[in-house]
């Protein structure tokens, strides 16, 4: 009987976990878990990066293409108003009635400065671009020969509008595009 009873005590000592093997579990348990939020950490990061220079791109896009639209049909540049930081150009684009020609101007805008706006004569501002973006730097200029159209090099530096400077949230660009009046007459 006591021989039977020694087995008994044996096998009920091998029915539960060690202390030790308890710690191992955890252990695993934790660094799968630290592991797992990490990359969901880092994926979520990345959408929003890849978010804002999304947002970023595609509005600078949409105002450049509009900026090198509007000047290729443009008739010429109205220069008493054109300066290094805005662009007026005679057009015959929204012409009012009982007119030949109108002016648009391309300017920054906005409270701080900082939106891309198109405004038609006499009319309010149309902004070119996303409110998220802000317009960092904004250049005009004419490059002109003497056997072809006027062209005009635009230069635009934009930002992801970040307040909080959070690394997710940066995301710039500078771009640069040359547009010649088609249109031009002397």
């Amino acid at each position: 009987m006591k021989l039977n009873n020694k087995r008994q005590a044996k096998r009920d000592k091998k029915k539960g976990f060690t202390l030790l093997e308890m710690s191992v579990y955890v252990a695993v348990f934790l660094i799968i878990t630290v592991v797992i939020y990490s990359f969901i950490v880092w994926l979520t990061h990345s959408n929003i990066k890849a978010q804002a220079i999304r947002e970023t791109l595609d509005s600078v896009s949409g105002a450049m293409g509009r900026m090198i639209y509007e000047i290729r049909s443009a008739q010429s540049i109205y220069s008493p108003t054109a300066t290094s930081s805005q662009l007026s150009l005679e057009t015959l684009h929204y012409l009012p009635e009982g007119q030949s020609s109108t002016s648009i101007d391309f300017f920054l805008c906005g409270t701080a400065s900082t939106t891309l706006c198109l405004r038609k004569e006499s009319q309010d501002p149309i902004a070119l671009t996303s409110d998220k973006v802000e317009i960092k730097n904004l250049s005009f200029s004419q490059i002109a020969t003497a056997t072809t159209s006027p062209s005009i090099q635009i230069s635009l530096e934009a930002s992801y509008k970040n307040p909080s400077d959070l690394p997710e949230y940066r995301a710039s660009v500078n771009v640069t595009s040359t547009a010649s009046l088609r249109t031009f007459q002397k």
